[in-house]
């Protein structure tokens, strides 16, 4: 059964990036010692992508020479025309993403969708009753602005914490369920 999961960094006071889209206070900390992205990757079939965290792989990998990262069919969701990489799966969307998750479960043969970057983007596929699952690596600094892990308001029902993992001595990882609404 796919999973339709946000997987990503925060700082302890609730942001994904400066109000400049910059990452720097997360990339600070390389490679984390007992991280689980690489068992995480391994179950992801497709990614969302919001197009800040494109643009931004762009400058940062692609532009500095790096190939870009996945094998995995990405769909980029933007309102704007943005610039393709040679040899990269990648497919630009517009609108609702109902109808694109339904193509990405489907191209992920029964492994997860990726909601990488975009705490919008998230929050749109929560109000589409389609996320089912936030993993959030908590760094230990505070940006006091910026992009938002997940601006939405989730009350009730709450969401269900699965597990707490220290990672590397520096990250809290926090999994959390995300049961349905009866809103929807």
């Amino acid at each position: 059964m796919t999973t339709t999961q946000f997987y990503g960094g925060s700082s302890l006071d609730g942001f994904i990036a400066t109000p400049d889209h910059d990452l720097d206070w997360l990339l600070q900390f390389g490679e984390i010692e007992g991280s689980s992205y690489p068992d995480f990757i391994r179950s992801v079939g497709a990614l969302a992508m919001g197009s800040h965290t494109y643009e931004w792989m762009l400058k940062h990998a692609i532009d500095a020479g790096q190939p870009w990262p996945y094998t995995q069919p990405t769909w980029v969701f933007s309102t704007r025309t943005l610039r393709s990489i040679a040899g990269a799966d990648v497919r630009f969307v517009r609108g609702d993403v109902r109808p694109v998750h339904q193509a990405m479960v489907q191209a992920a043969a029964g492994r997860n969708v990726w909601v990488v970057g975009g705490g919008d983007l998230v929050g749109q596929f929560d109000d589409a009753g389609l996320l089912d699952e936030l993993i959030v690596q908590v760094a230990p600094v505070t940006l006091g602005a910026g992009t938002p892990l997940f601006p939405r308001r989730v009350v009730q029902p709450p969401l269900q914490l699965q597990s707490v993992t220290t990672l590397g001595g520096v990250f809290a990882e926090l999994r959390y369920r995300v049961p349905p609404r009866s809103d929807r």
